[in-house]
């Protein structure tokens, strides 16, 4: 086997060493895993979806533009779904541009492949918006601030199954 790939564990650990902190980065482990089976068939299912890939806007004159101020709360945000796909973009910086672009929303926001799968009756619906959470690099926040806040949206949009897409 090759030693080619990033060895993303390996760097992470040695960062946070040189960075000064006193131990070495902790990983998130669970012994129950907080999923459930799905109650009903997928083309009965509102899907929703939440992702880390910093998605952003433009306005209707294609310029950038932030994020209402009062839909942000801590590291989430919310993008109505309906949004044309021609608008979004990844204001992301931190991604290997020698092996990828961010030309494609798609290949890490997939909301043209949720709204075929939607039209083609193989999910039952898309949810009115999805969600979006800026990477806080804390378990503490993501657990006890951006996870609850992601779960209550998931819950007033009445969705029934959730595809998360971490980037």
């Amino acid at each position: 086997m090759s030693d080619d790939y990033v060895r993303y564990i390996d760097r992470t650990r040695e960062y946070y060493l040189a960075e000064g902190y006193k131990t070495a980065y902790k990983w998130a482990h669970f012994e129950d895993i907080p999923f459930a089976r799905l109650t009903k068939p997928p083309n009965q299912c509102r899907v929703g979806l939440v992702t880390t890939s910093d998605i952003a806007m433009l306005n209707e004159h294609g310029e950038r533009q932030r994020h209402d101020p009062a839909t942000v709360v801590s590291n989430v945000y919310s993008i109505p779904f309906d949004t044309p796909v021609e608008r979004l973009y990844s204001r992301n910086e931190h991604y290997d541009s020698h092996a990828t672009t961010l030309d494609d929303v798609n290949a890490y926001c997939p909301v043209t492949r949720l709204r075929e799968l939607a039209a083609a009756g193989r999910i039952g619906a898309i949810a009115p918006r999805f969600h979006g959470v800026y990477t806080a690099y804390s378990q503490r926040v993501t657990m006890e601030r951006d996870a609850p806040e992601v779960l209550k949206r998931c819950r007033e949009d009445k969705v029934d199954v959730v595809l998360l897409t971490p980037v």
